[in-house]
This record gives structure tokens, C-alpha cells and sequence, in this order.
């Protein structure tokens, strides 16, 4: 409760700015991605701004703005821990001991091991980012596999937040009222439980197998 009490104020923050980015027109959609982009790579809750992206430009547009600004960023955290930032990131992934098993299914497949890893996280997302900095997977091979393995949860957050009615709606999770924003709210539910039981069970069975250790305790974005 402390911690979503603390977490408030800046989810709020995050809503004013949505709010600013709505009359700003395509310029705002520029700037909505920048600022995802700065986020990923500076921890920033990503849902609020996956969802606003959905408010703002609707399912379609919402996702293009989103999932390249998202690869961006989880690619910029990914350089920072390569080249700049190796002793701060080996430090902060003492206290995850999974960290290790990742290092190991990349030396035996490091494309396959990233997109297995975005479907059903082991560390939280801002740290799988700059965790996998410090493999030795080829950059080509990190972005393309961050992409697919983030399109699912991107395309159905997005989708979500489309069908919000109001911006202050991203905060209590209300979708737009009336019967056909219930039907779609519900058929994005099911759809997004589905899907990612589906998803995450392959992809925790592979992990298991690439990891070579128990994925049971997943982290969610």
C-alpha cells in the first residue's frame, strides 16, 4: 500500500503529460515517443504510457508509435550497460540470482533466449534491459528479437487503452461506458488472458530448458 501510495503522484504526472500530448497533434506523437523512449531507459513504469499510447491515437496508430519506441528504448538501457554503465549494472544484478542462468541460455541461443525472455520475463523489464547489455549477443539479434517477443503485450495494451473513455480512466482501469465498451473491454481481456497463458506457458517450458533451472518465479512487467 506504501508503494502505491508513493507511485501515485508520479502516475499522475504521467496522465498531465498524456493530456498535454493529446493537443499537440503529430508533433506530440513525436514527443510521446522521445519521452518513451527516455522512460524505458530511466525505469519509468511503461504501462501508463503503453496504454496512454492507445488513448491517444487509437489501437493502430497507438502501436506504431509504441513498439518501435519501446525497442528504442530497451536498446538504448542495452548500450548504456555494454559500453558505459557495466559496474553499475553488474552490481544491481547481485541481488537477482537468475541473472546468471540468462548470461548462460544466450551463450547456447542468444536470439531465441531474448524473445523467450519478453514473453515470460524472469527480472522486471527495466532490468532485463540493461541485464542483457552485458551478454555477448550481437545487437541485430537483440533488437529483433526484443521487438517480436514485446509485439504481443504491446499490440493488447494498446488495445486496451484505446478503449478508454477518459484520460484519468488510465489510472483506475475504467473503460468507456455503455454496452459495446464493456463487449470490448471484455473481448481485450479475454483475449490478453489467452493469450498470454498461451504464450507464456511455451515460452516458461523453453525457458526451463534454455535457462537450465527452475523459471518458476516470473516477474511481470
Amino acid at each position: 500500500m506504501i508503494l502505491l501510495a508513493s507511485a501515485l503522484p508520479f502516475l499522475q504526472w504521467m496522465v498531465d503529460f498524456i493530456h498535454w500530448a493529446k493537443g499537440m497533434g503529430a508533433t506530440g506523437g513525436a514527443i510521446y515517443a522521445v519521452f518513451y523512449i527516455a522512460g524505458t531507459a530511466l525505469f519509468f513504469p511503461g504501462l501508463p504510457l503503453t496504454l496512454g499510447a492507445g488513448f491517444l491515437y487509437g489501437a493502430i496508430i497507438g502501436t506504431l508509435v509504441v513498439s518501435p519506441a519501446s525497442v528504442a528504448g530497451a536498446t538504448l538501457a542495452f548500450l548504456i550497460a555494454r559500453y558505459v554503465a557495466r559496474g553499475w549494472v553488474t552490481r544491481r544484478l547481485n541481488k537477482y540470482p537468475q541473472a546468471a542462468a540468462i548470461d548462460r541460455a544466450i551463450e547456447k541461443n542468444g536470439f531465441k533466449a531474448v524473445v523467450l525472455l519478453r514473453l515470460q520475463p524472469v527480472l522486471p523489464f527495466n532490468i532485463l534491459n540493461y541485464a542483457l547489455g552485458l551478454t555477448s549477443i550481437r545487437l541485430r539479434d537483440y533488437m529483433l528479437a526484443s521487438w517480436i517477443g514485446m509485439f504481443p503485450a504491446t499490440v493488447l495494451y494498446v488495445y486496451l487503452g484505446s478503449i478508454m473513455n477518459d484520460i484519468s480512466d488510465l489510472l483506475r482501469g475504467r473503460p468507456n461506458s455503455g454496452i459495446a465498451g464493456r463487449l470490448l473491454l471484455w473481448g481485450g481481456l479475454a483475449a490478453i488472458v489467452v493469450l498470454v497463458w498461451w504464450l507464456g506457458r511455451i515460452a516458461k517450458k523453453a525457458l526451463r530448458e534454455e535457462m537450465g533451472t527452475d523459471s518458476n518465479a516470473v516477474v511481470k512487467q
